[in-house]
């Protein structure tokens, strides 16, 4: 059965080897790195194709990289070869969430609605930015970014798949030019 990256989420990436008997160093690229203490398995994307890996030992390390020992990872070379590739869970392992929070990845083909413009388009793509997370839509056929910042979203309906916002004069017009 061949897993659809559409069916998971991103987890982070493969920073490098770690010795000789195919240990590696990786980054979670989440809010809360130690949730993952106990993970058993996960997915690398190799050559894009999700290919699942069972995990032996996750020692968590500093700013979201850990040591990870993967099942039938045993040399260092072997292990080389994973750099730089990402890694992913299913959509079915995250937490529900409460109402008023989302994840970035839910926001994608969510419409957004502007207090003073209406209808503004569709989300097409969430650019994570660490420092300023943007979503990315189409109006007018033109690319226009907004911050995903709490003083510019009012609301996200995730039932009804709209994201209300309050932006300033000028952002959409910004994008624009």
């Amino acid at each position: 059965m061949v897993i659809s990256h559409d069916a998971c989420y991103y987890l982070g990436y493969v920073s490098k080897a770690q010795g000789f008997k195919g240990g590696i160093i990786a980054f979670l690229d989440v809010d809360d790195p130690g949730a993952y203490r106990n993970l058993k398995s996960l997915l690398i994307d190799i050559n894009g194709v999700l290919t699942p890996f069972f995990v032996e030992t996750l020692n968590l390390k500093d700013k979201g990289f850990v040591h990870l020992k993967l099942e039938g990872l045993d040399d260092g070379a072997t292990a080389a070869r994973l750099a730089n590739k990402e890694l992913f869970l299913p959509l079915e392992n995250l937490p529900e969430l409460p109402e008023d929070e989302y994840y970035l990845h839910d926001l994608v083909g969510m419409k957004v609605e502007d207090a003073e413009l209406g209808e503004l388009g569709a989300v097409e793509k969430v650019m994570d930015y660490s420092a300023n997370p943007m979503i990315q839509l189409f109006r007018d056929s033109a690319e226009v970014l907004i911050p995903l910042n709490d003083a510019f979203i009012d609301r996200v309906d995730k039932k009804n798949k709209i994201i209300f916002v309050s932006l300033p004069d000028g952002l959409i017009d910004l994008n624009q030019s």
